[in-house]
């Protein structure tokens, strides 16, 4: 079972409503699943399923090589605290450094407090305030140079269309993040002014 990212009950720059998507995505990535029960008037009940041989979960992870970085100072920048928490242990458990902002207002901020040292930017496009491509926009006045991914589960796009060095959709899996970091920190080319 799959659950559409793009429908919401929240309203307008309140959200994008992807949290089902991306527990879904988690979840599958310890190879569990999700059981969903609703009932009208009565709401809706989760049952979430991991596997209880924790041994089965390490196979799982040492089939699949997961790159890693070097200690690479990454601003990771989401509205949804769920998707910026996760985002964030899931890049320092594989040897990045991260800094982290839940709006285009304090990525500039937090960009600039740490613009020596920040290699890489992960940005959602749709925040409420200031959204990504504005943020995006911002940066690149800071720094041309910046390395750029953006992410997001609404709006479907191409990195070229919107001027970085590449796009995720969302939900998007822990090994598609660290391939697409890796190889962006290890372009030697220029990153997309668009």
């Amino acid at each position: 079972m799959g659950f559409e990212p793009f429908y919401t009950t929240k309203e307008i720059g309140k959200g994008t409503g992807l949290g089902l998507s991306t527990v879904l995505g988690i979840i599958k990535s310890h190879g569990g699943f999700i059981r969903v029960s609703s009932e009208i008037r009565q709401g809706s009940c989760f049952a979430i399923y991991l596997p209880a041989d924790l041994n089965a979960v390490d196979r799982v992870i040492e089939d699949e090589t997961l790159p890693v970085g070097n200690g690479e100072l990454i601003l990771v920048v989401d509205d949804e605290l769920l998707i910026l928490e996760v985002a964030k242990t899931s890049l320092e458990a594989h040897n990045y450094r991260t800094i982290a902002a839940n709006n285009g207002i304090e990525a500039l901020s937090r960009y600039r407090e740490y613009h020596d040292r920040a290699q890489l930017v992960l940005i959602d496009l749709m925040m409420p305030e200031l959204d990504g491509m504005k943020t995006i926009a911002r940066l690149r006045g800071l720094n041309p140079q910046l390395k750029i991914i953006a992410n997001s589960g609404s709006i479907q796009t191409t990195s070229t269309s919107i001027g970085v060095d590449a796009f995720l959709s969302k939900p998007y899996s822990l090994k598609n993040l660290l391939s697409t970091i890796q190889l962006v920190l290890n372009s030697n080319t220029p990153s997309k002014l668009g």
